[in-house]
């Protein structure tokens, strides 16, 4: 591959912090349209599956795209990605119905894996690891920034213009991006003549998505016990045991079990998942703290969660430049799971009159770990597998990060809901309730709650307070086990080049 100038490594990295921009956008983007969209078309019981099949589309294609990407090449499944992206996007926007919204939200999410995982392979091709820290804490950055202005733009496209706009407003963007890809990205590509491993393919689809279904409806349809989530939860164990007995088998499995075998590989994707699971899963809960226990007005949960998100940013980048600097990257994931940690075990401890500044604070801290954590787990991983498994690799560490999110909002959500339940209707003995309201309704609608009358608004406040620092103080356990997983990880030194001389063969630069 030849060389490429700062310049245009800087334009390159550009147009994939706009691609993440896009798939990253879209997680969080729609969630202010959705009253104004279920005023139009109806079917507010299948309100949530305008997010769900999104998330749930782009979790389960993750580690297809990078297997993909290093059999066909990395350039053209990464603009087929904007491509597919794009196209759903606007369909979306003329949707005329729920289902028809749905449905183009999961294509739209197929895009969007690629576009995530696939942006941190890139970077692994054109930078050598020693200098990776830096763009990787850009990119990092760069989804946090998200996270905060998807809501605001949402909320605003649909307010001034129309919620459609959340949708097309994708185009001209990435069109940018595919611009910049196209006319600025060579990648070295030395063709594969293998097919990818179908079989396998759909047997990890089958299985992840029973798992994610299983795990969101029991937590807010059908119950943990239920005949439908057993037997969701019992597809997807088989499914999980039977890809791994076939990619010992399969010529060019999807993940190669070769990875697993590379010096502290297993370790960073379980701190990927666990640290997923802990850190997303908890801080959903943080907007509604602040609104339904404190009463606080804020417009949107982006605003609420700046403080964290500042840090997450701020910590990215610096940790993704000391790892440029020292080429050590171990003792940062270490000492992010540590702080992240003691961030969430210091939101346990809030309470109704807690101050702003206080919990600003906290969050601070939760914010520090999560960007110290996260931002070098795609170098340490990319440092240790193998060449031709860089897409796999890559994608692996943003697959699992997700799939804990995933799980973690559904789990935290089930203890939520049990333990609110438990604080209100031990709560409510002996106090006379209005007409039409029983703890099943209030459970139901915690935002609502600073709107009764004393003493049931006293006895439900407490009760939700209580609910959400559990769940922040279970979060803090589960991100200790991150501790122990960090402590596992094995730190190779950072190569000076993009791959290792025995590695890299001759190949010409795909075409445009």
């Amino acid at each position: 591959m030849p060389e490429l100038s700062h310049r245009e490594r800087t334009i390159i990295i550009v147009g994939l912090m706009t691609g993440l921009l896009l798939a990253a956008l879209d997680q969080t983007i729609v969630s202010t349209a959705l009253p104004t969209i279920v005023g139009e078309f109806g079917g507010i019981d299948h309100l949530s599956w305008v997010v769900t099949a999104y998330l749930l589309a782009s979790t389960a294609s993750m580690p297809l795209y990078g297997k993909i990407s290093d059999l066909y090449g990395r350039k053209r499944v990464y603009q087929s990605a904007i491509v597919l992206f794009l196209v759903a996007s606007a369909l979306c926007g003329a949707a005329q119905s729920m289902g028809q919204l749905i449905g183009f939200r999961f294509l739209q999410g197929i895009g969007g894996g690629g576009l995530m995982s696939l942006t941190f392979t890139i970077v692994g091709d054109i930078v050598p690891p020693r200098e990776r820290g830096r763009y990787t804490g850009y990119l990092t950055g760069t989804f946090a920034l998200a996270s905060v202005i998807g809501p605001l733009v949402g909320g605003f496209l649909t307010d001034h213009l129309s919620w459609r706009w959340v949708f097309y407003v994708n185009i001209p963007i990435g069109i940018v991006a595919l611009f910049v890809t196209s006319s600025v990205l060579r990648m070295p590509f030395k063709r594969v003549h293998r097919r990818l491993d179908l079989i396998g393919a759909g047997v990890l689809v089958a299985s992840v998505t029973s798992l994610l279904l299983a795990t969101v409806w029991a937590s807010d349809e059908y119950g943990w016990g239920s005949p439908a989530t057993v037997t969701l939860y019992t597809v997807a164990a088989v499914g999980a045991a039977t890809f791994a007995w076939w990619e010992r088998r399969a010529a060019e499995p999807v993940l190669p079990p070769r990875m697993f075998t590379r010096p502290g590989f297993t370790s960073c994707v379980t701190v990927s998942f666990i640290a997923g699971a802990a850190m997303f899963g908890a801080i959903v809960y943080l907007p509604l703290f602040f609104q339904g226990v404190q009463g606080r007005q804020a417009t949107n949960a982006g605003l609420l969660l700046l403080p964290l998100m500042l840090a997450l940013m701020v910590a990215s980048l610096v940790v993704g430049r000391l790892t440029t600097r020292t080429g050590r990257y171990k003792i940062y994931p270490v000492v992010g799971t540590v702080v992240a940690a003691v961030g969430l075990w210091l939101l346990s401890t809030m309470e109704p009159d807690t101050s702003r500044l206080v919990s600003s604070v906290w969050m601070l801290v939760v914010g520090a770990g999560i960007g110290a954590t996260l931002s070098v787990l795609t170098i340490a991983v990319q440092n240790t597998v193998e060449m031709r498994d860089l897409g796999a690799g890559t994608a692996s560490v943003n697959f699992f990060r997700t799939l804990g999110s995933t799980v973690g909002v559904a789990v935290f959500g089930a203890i939520l809901t049990r333990r609110l339940t438990d604080a209100i209707t031990s709560g409510l003995t002996g106090i006379d309730l209005p007409d039409g309201v029983t703890a099943e309704t209030l459970t139901q609608n915690p935002r609502a709650l600073g709107s009764l009358t004393e003493p049931l608004r006293s006895v439900a406040i407490d009760g939700l307070s209580d609910a959400i620092t559990t769940v922040f103080a279970v979060a803090a356990g589960v991100m200790a086990l991150g501790i122990v997983a960090a402590l596992t990880i094995r730190e190779l030194p950072l190569r000076d080049t993009a791959a290792p001389a025995s590695t890299q063969p001759a190949t010409a630069p795909e075409p445009a």
